[in-house]
């Protein structure tokens, strides 16, 4: 694990996950939903395109990215849909969660509230939370549904700090006191931009793509919260 960002040190107090490409192996489910999609609009849309320019967007900006923004609302939600319907038969009878996911998860959950924060539709993060038994852990779940920005624009975490300052209680939480757990360069400057320190994953690119996070590792699986939050500590 590398610590490249410089800040303050706090007393964490929630940790916000993000879903497909951290804690779950979807992104390339995602970019097979999408090409299909596109396919049938006579639009070509390559595995290297996509994780070169859209990955970690949710399906509204991926859409609006590659079609334009002269796209229209009524073809924007078609699409959407079409792409929804293919990518929830794709995940409905897999485990999607990668290797030491869960146990990260529930390390977490055992000290901390968490909340889920994904470009994904709720439907689907609902499902893939089910079929791990991961749902009552994530009190708070911020999807795509929710916002009208997605990332890299810092709504979606700023939406969530309203819903975990609801949670526990306190309107006092401050961003800096909740961690955030990223795959993407987007999710990083969407949780930096919100305000607050990040452990990248390196599961959908390298790490040095991913210096904009306080802390990175290469996989969830060596992620360990005891040595994170003393590294977070450490920095400042």
């Amino acid at each position: 694990m590398t610590g490249r960002y410089k800040a303050e040190p706090v007393t964490i107090r929630a940790v916000i996950f993000d879903l497909d490409g951290t804690l779950a192996d979807t992104e390339r489910l995602h970019f097979a939903a999408f090409a299909e999609v596109l396919r049938a609009e006579g639009i070509r849309l390559t595995e290297e395109d996509y994780f070169a320019h859209y990955v970690g967007y949710d399906d509204r900006g991926c859409f609006t990215a590659l079609l334009g923004d002269g796209l229209g609302s009524e073809r924007l939600a078609d699409l959407i849909e079409r792409k929804a319907a293919l990518y929830l038969e794709m995940i409905r009878e897999r485990d999607v969660l990668v290797s030491g996911a869960e146990r990260f998860v529930r390390e977490c959950a055992a000290r901390f509230t968490l909340a889920l924060a994904t470009g994904t539709l709720r439907a689907e993060a609902d499902m893939i939370l089910r079929r791990a038994g991961l749902t009552s852990l994530f009190p708070v779940l911020v999807a795509a549904e929710d916002v009208a920005q997605g990332k890299p624009d810092p709504e979606m975490f700023l939406t969530t700090l309203a819903r975990l300052r609801a949670a526990l209680g306190d309107p006092a939480l401050a961003a800096a006191q909740c961690l955030v757990v990223e795959d993407t360069t987007a999710g990083i400057e969407a949780a930096r931009r919100a305000g607050m320190p990040v452990l990248a994953i390196a599961h959908t690119m390298a790490l040095t793509a991913l210096g904009d996070a306080n802390l990175s590792c290469a996989s969830i699986a060596e992620a360990h919260l005891d040595d994170v939050l003393v590294r977070l500590k450490r920095q400042g």
